[in-house]
């Protein structure tokens, strides 16, 4: 049985072969791989962003339905007039610097000694990463018994090994708890940078450590003209997620002081919780946390720069 050109079932299978040869380019599939991805970035990303932008610009309260007018900037104006915010911002850079500086130092001492022919090195490397696969809540509930002014265990270590007479009380005044989340932080991301170091390090030709054996380098000549500069790279991008990671810190903060005392620990991310959650004010919170969006955005910009141009 022939059928014409022009009836429906011809029609419908020459469709099917022009979409099909359409589907079959590279680009065409290249885009419809890449759109889940790119729907989920606008769903989860892109959307809540914006919004936050256009909340930043109200004065929009939390149930009040009447509230949601265009303010401008005077959020932000008003922010920076804050005594508390800049104390925020002030302590948001203390607590980033000082943490992620620690933490890339003594993650390069964790990856070189990894690095080594150590007994049970496998067994050494799995315990090494129970810091940062625990939760973060659950561990810092842990430091938060430790920090305590009666039980804290921390004082009685060194009360009892002669140290101090009394110990401080670590989340009673502005510095002791400022150095506490700061070693939370540290204990917690030394492992990111230890293991992430050590792949590194795996991949560094050993043939170049020979070759300054027999020139006669010490380990320091070997550590600085060898590994330091063929590390550079995965450094520079291990340091660069810390700093995003660290910058928009919360929950240890918020478990150990919840910014006190005093805001004397307040970061970003708890203000924000403060001034949006439990205030209801969600104009100045968005705001709060829109500030840290321009200094992310120059540390990746450096960071990208850098390793573009090759580390060089």
């Amino acid at each position: 049985m022939q059928m014409w050109e022009g009836s429906p079932a011809v029609q419908s299978v020459a469709f099917r072969t022009r979409m099909g040869r359409f589907l079959e380019r590279e680009s065409v599939l290249g885009y419809l791989l890449l759109a889940p991805g790119v729907a989920m970035l606008v769903m989860f990303v892109a959307y809540p962003f914006l919004l936050a932008i256009y909340l930043s610009l109200t004065n929009k309260l939390i149930a009040v339905e009447s509230s949601g007018q265009f303010v401008g900037i005077q959020n932000y104006v008003n922010l920076l007039r804050d005594s508390v915010f800049r104390e925020t911002v002030v302590n948001t850079f203390n607590y980033t610097f000082v943490s992620v500086f620690f933490k890339l130092v003594l993650g390069t001492a964790m990856a070189l000694a990894l690095n080594e022919a150590l007994p049970l090195k496998n067994l050494l490397r799995g315990t090494m990463l129970l810091p940062w696969i625990v939760p973060t809540a659950l561990s810092s509930l842990a430091w938060l018994w430790m920090f305590d002014s009666t039980f804290s265990v921390i004082n009685r270590m060194l009360e009892s090994s002669g140290l101090v007479e009394t110990g401080p009380v670590w989340l009673g005044s502005g510095f002791w708890a400022m150095l506490s989340i700061q070693i939370v932080n540290v204990w917690r991301g030394v492992p990111f940078f230890g293991i992430t170091l050590l792949a590194g390090l795996q991949t560094i030709p050993q043939d170049l450590y020979e070759a300054a054996d027999v020139d006669g380098a010490g380990a320091w000549r070997k550590f600085w003209h060898i590994t330091t500069p063929l590390l550079m790279p995965v450094t520079a991008v291990v340091t660069l997620f810390s700093i995003i990671q660290t910058f928009a810190d919360f929950e240890i903060v918020f478990v150990l002081t919840r910014g006190g005392p005093g805001n004397s620990t307040h970061l970003f991310a708890t203000l924000t919780q403060q001034i949006a959650i439990q205030n209801g004010r969600l104009g100045p919170g968005a705001a709060i946390s829109l500030f840290m969006f321009p200094v992310l955005v120059v540390v990746v910009l450096l960071q990208l720069r850098y390793l573009r141009r090759g580390g060089s």
